[in-house]
């Protein structure tokens, strides 16, 4: 799995391809823009549905929503704080 860890992106997203073959897909109640780290939005448009994922590391786990984008370089892209 191919993931990318970003202290500068702003939401957890994770590709369309890869979400459809791994999780069980939730629509959003409403959907939302992505915006670039340009500022501009995102040739991929409406973010419409969500999967639910756990997070582990070390002894911690972390139950999370992640927003399910089109085709991208990246299976999962995850903010860093």
């Amino acid at each position: 799995m191919k993931v990318l860890l970003d202290n500068g992106a702003t939401r957890l997203v994770m590709n369309s391809e890869f979400a459809r073959k791994k999780f069980k897909l939730k629509k959003r109640e409403r959907p939302i823009y992505m915006r670039n780290v340009d500022g501009t939005f995102n040739k991929e448009g409406l973010i419409e549905y969500t999967v639910e994922a756990n997070s582990y590391y070390k002894e911690y786990r972390e139950r999370t929503e992640i927003d399910m984008i089109g085709e991208q370089k990246w299976n999962i892209i995850l903010e860093i704080l």
